[in-house]
């Protein structure tokens, strides 16, 4: 696969985003992913950090504030532009989103539907190139073996790198990871963040990943943003949050 540059880079201004029935999930939330960047978005449940992830992508609408991909601002988009600018987005969600009919080769592909015209995407018919694409990748994630398994013969850990590579098939230009290992033993959850570090790293592809596990995050993530009620609390290198600093975000004893 061709690597990217790694110059575009993630930039939210002042992302506010209040729900119908007046929960406020984000009050002015202004956060960056540089390059090849893996960044970690921690805190407690109901902090923004989906939230946050969703506006990116546009699945939730913010009600302020820009973001933008490289000097693309995803904010000012109509629909058809965010539809091509959502291939450049990858999301790997906490739920897998699999359809457990299909097999693994066609979960993979169904990354590409954002390029191949309605008639090809409802008949599921792909070009040779994304077909050779979907074994590539299968095997950048060790999924090469289960091409032709349904998606609900699988374990959690090998659901969840389909769903990595049907992110990766889109060749996005950035990945959102919300809560990966949530639903996996702590074995294989560490081995996910493992993998999708890895291919992050050699894709030159940066990384926002919403995550509960603070240990993984500080493990993997190069620099950590900490929210609370929908705000910035805290951010830096990874290496810069000890005890007393996570004590103070999370507000008890870890």
């Amino acid at each position: 696969m061709a690597q990217h540059n790694g110059a575009e880079a993630l930039r939210c201004e002042n992302v506010h985003k209040t729900y119908q029935g007046g929960e406020i999930a984000l009050k002015g939330v202004s956060i960056t992913a540089d390059k090849k960047e893996f960044v970690g978005l921690i805190g407690l449940s109901g902090s923004g950090k989906s939230t946050l992830l969703r506006c990116i992508n546009r699945l939730v609408e913010p009600d302020s504030g820009k973001i933008f991909l490289g000097d693309k601002e995803i904010t000012s988009l109509n629909k058809k532009q965010l539809k091509l600018m959502r291939r450049d987005i990858g999301m790997i969600f906490q739920e897998f989103n699999l359809i457990n009919r299909m097999t693994v080769l066609q979960n993979i592909l169904s990354g590409r539907l954002g390029y191949v015209p309605l008639w090809r995407s409802t008949l599921r018919k792909f070009a040779d190139e994304d077909l050779e694409k979907a074994v590539e990748i299968s095997e950048l994630v060790g999924m090469k073996p289960y091409l032709h398994k349904r998606a609900d013969a699988l374990s959690g850990g090998q659901r969840q790198r389909v769903g990595i590579a049907r992110a990766l098939i889109q060749g996005p230009r950035l990945l959102l990871v919300d809560e990966p290992t949530s639903s996996l033993d702590p074995a294989i959850g560490r081995d996910v963040m493992k993998e999708v570090r890895r291919i992050s790293k050699e894709l030159g592809v940066p990384v926002l990943i919403s995550i509960h596990d603070v240990n993984l995050a500080l493990d993997f993530a190069d620099r950590i943003v900490a929210m609370r009620d929908g705000e910035v609390i805290s951010e830096g290198e990874a290496g810069e949050f000890n005890q007393k600093r996570l004590e103070d975000i999370y507000q008890y004893k870890i």
